[in-house]
């Protein structure tokens, strides 16, 4: 596997400087409220407008996947908009395995060397914060093992909160170790 630098991220993500940030989204792309809401308040409507012009023309975005837009005033050049599950309704590790690999898929589809990821769905969605993040790190050590070619070499795993920050350190060392 190409040498990758994984780096967890005590912070805001609308601060990060990494080519895409990833969005915990809902279907609708109305970025209301946690990290969407945090997004277009600073990287600028251009964000939502260019959300809302995806649902117009293609529909509401499936539970597990991703679509991108510009990231306006943000320092990330994109923002790749990946819908999670919300807990409860059913199937969720694998909507949420899902939702992080199509992020990953579009970061490289568009040629990106750096990606941010919050842990999505566990803020009001609900997804349990410490299984919900032990996926999403799984996920994104799996998509590398699967697609040594990727372009990506850095992935920033993101938290506001230092809780969710821990959660990320403790996994990505538990996980990683698993590796060798």
């Amino acid at each position: 596997m190409a040498e990758r630098i994984f780096k967890v991220v005590h912070g805001d993500i609308t601060q990060e400087e990494t080519d895409a940030v990833v969005n915990a989204a809902n279907s609708l792309l109305k970025h209301g409220g946690g990290v969407a809401g945090a997004i277009v308040r600073k990287g600028g409507e251009v964000i939502q407008r260019e959300s809302d012009r995806i649902v117009r023309e293609k529909g509401p975005v499936p539970v597990g996947s991703a679509v991108y837009t510009g990231g306006g005033n943000l320092k990330a050049r994109f923002v790749i908009h990946a819908v999670g599950p919300i807990w409860g309704e059913g199937d969720e590790e694998r909507k949420l395995r899902s939702a992080v690999r199509s992020a990953l898929k579009i970061a490289d589809s568009l040629g990106l060397s750096s990606v941010s990821i919050p842990a999505i769905s566990t803020g009001i969605f609900g997804y349990p914060k410490e299984e919900g993040v032990k996926v999403i790190v799984d996920e994104v050590l799996n998509y590398f093992k699967e697609n040594p070619d990727s372009t990506l070499k850095e992935i920033h795993f993101v938290a506001i909160d230092k809780e969710t920050a821990d959660l990320f350190s403790k996994f990505l060392s538990l996980l990683s170790a698993e590796e060798v």
